[in-house]
């Protein structure tokens, strides 16, 4: 299978860029150059702008039974094409090919979820005060948004917020990562070959900064939808604040994962290990900070690394790899340096801590042991296969650690305590918490963060409200 060179799509027409500039893509796990993604101009970004207005008012206009059987048309689509999808974004990406299917499937059921939730978004009559007055609140789409996708889940990312605009009836356009765009184009071509209509969905690529710097304060973008990093995060909600836009923020996360003294270490260590190292830990909700009760820390210590000497780094292509290359080069300099430094600070590399071989981006899974609480793999969201384990003498302890960082996305906890998982439901600050397993992000729940993490869902009928603008109607006969 020969990798494509990805074009934009504007007006459902799949086209080259204005002047034919592209950007490389490079395959990381060899770091060849693979194919081409066409960089999208400011023409081009006006182009897919008065699309996408017109597209608003056709889709805004189709009723929510009709949009809803068009996005189950585009899930069987992708559902049938789910092999080839995968390959593409193994090739881009670098995952494993068994997690790339997965991520294309569990896809599938996001857009049927948001599908079926699309014809669910009522208003609601209110009791008048006067028989001869009429009062009704209505839900309407906030109208085109404009949505910036990472590049760890090329699908994943794009598809929840289609998914949210299109079920309420608002048009996108979507900005994937130029460094992974067949996969999100392949998402995207499922609904232009379903028969949505032409302007409810763009796809450019480019210079990030000047697509969003563009996009944003643009008056046809009523609302902006964003995953990456933190710092990302805030530049974009600024400017979108500035330009008075609704914004969902889904950004960097540090997940703790507390080990209680009452757990079951052998169940904590089948559902967090392999966690770890999903997508060689480049997941916003991935267990990085691991504070052990001191009762069970040799025991987790000794079933982790066991866990660790067991996995195989290799081409995400080849069906023994359980663990693929980093996404970029970045990637292993960052791992380099958060090493360097917990070492620097008193810490012990149990396991990796070092790059594989000379070619892509292949990193060693790490596990550090007690690093200090000023290293900097306990404070930056290493996004890598890095695990930092620490000793806690008692749950308070691990929560006021789990606490003492800016970031809230997600957490972890593992107890056979009901009075130990309710103080952690309780004081824990995160948005979401998975207790005695895995993270669980199914199309039903929310999805989102606290404080430095972000805010707004990308989950859930609270997903849906994002896109919404409710008016108020009152009616009187005279």
């Amino acid at each position: 299978m020969t990798y494509p060179n990805v074009q934009l799509l504007i007006d459902n027409q799949w086209r080259a860029a204005r002047g034919d500039a592209t950007l490389v893509v490079h395959n990381p796990a060899t770091g060849e150059a693979i194919g081409t993604v066409a960089r999208a101009s400011i023409a081009d970004l006006d182009d897919a702008l008065a699309s996408a207005a017109r597209g608003f008012e056709v889709w805004r206009n189709t009723p929510a039974i009709e949009r809803a059987k068009l996005m189950r048309a585009a899930a069987q689509l992708l559902r049938e094409r789910c092999d080839a999808t995968a390959r593409l974004m193994t090739l881009e990406q670098g995952k494993p090919l068994a997690e790339a299917k997965m991520e294309v499937m569990m896809a599938c059921d996001i857009i049927e979820w948001f599908a079926d939730e699309g014809r669910r978004v009522y208003g609601r009559l209110v009791s008048p005060r006067a028989m001869n007055v009429q009062q009704m609140v209505m839900k309407e789409p906030v109208g085109p948004v404009a949505a910036f996708t990472p590049w760890n889940f090329p699908i994943n990312q794009v598809v929840r917020k289609m998914c949210g605009a299109l079920a309420t009836g608002c048009s996108i356009i979507v900005k994937a990562a130029e460094e992974t765009p067949a996969s999100p184009a392949e998402l995207v071509r499922a609904f232009v070959d379903a028969g949505i209509p032409a302007g409810v969905v763009s796809l450019v690529y480019g210079d990030p900064a000047e697509i969003s710097n563009y996009l944003i304060p643009h008056p046809v973008i009523r609302k902006i939808t964003f995953t990456g990093s933190t710092p990302v995060g805030k530049q974009l909600a600024a400017l979108a604040g500035a330009h008075m836009k609704r914004a969902t923020m889904e950004l960097g996360g540090h997940a703790p994962v507390i080990v209680a003294a009452d757990a079951n270490v052998a169940h904590a260590l089948k559902m967090i290990a392999g966690a770890k190292f999903r997508n060689a830990g480049q997941v916003c909700i991935s267990p990085t900070r691991f504070l052990v009760e001191e009762a069970v820390r040799e025991e987790f210590v000794a079933g982790f690394l066991h866990y660790v000497s067991g996995l195989k780094v290799g081409s995400g292509l080849e069906a023994t790899t359980s663990m693929g290359p980093l996404a970029n080069p970045r990637r292993l300099a960052a791992m380099q340096q958060l090493t360097a430094d917990a070492v620097a600070r008193g810490a012990t590399v149990a396991a990796g801590g070092e790059r594989i071989g000379t070619s892509g981006n292949f990193f060693a899974p790490t596990v550090l042991l007690d690093a200090p609480l000023d290293s900097s793999v306990f404070n930056h969201e290493p996004f890598g296969p890095m695990a930092a384990i620490r000793s806690v003498k008692n749950i308070d302890e691990a929560i006021a650690e789990a606490n003492r960082l800016p970031f809230g996305l997600s957490a972890y906890a593992f107890t056979s305590s009901i009075k130990t998982a309710h103080q952690l439901t309780a004081r824990l600050q995160t948005g979401m918490l998975w207790i005695n397993q895995q993270a669980a992000p199914w199309a039903e729940l929310p999805f989102g963060g606290v404080k430095d993490s972000g805010y707004g869902s990308e989950g859930g009928p609270e997903a849906l409200e994002a896109y919404l603008v409710t008016k108020t109607v009152a009616m009187t006969s005279v």
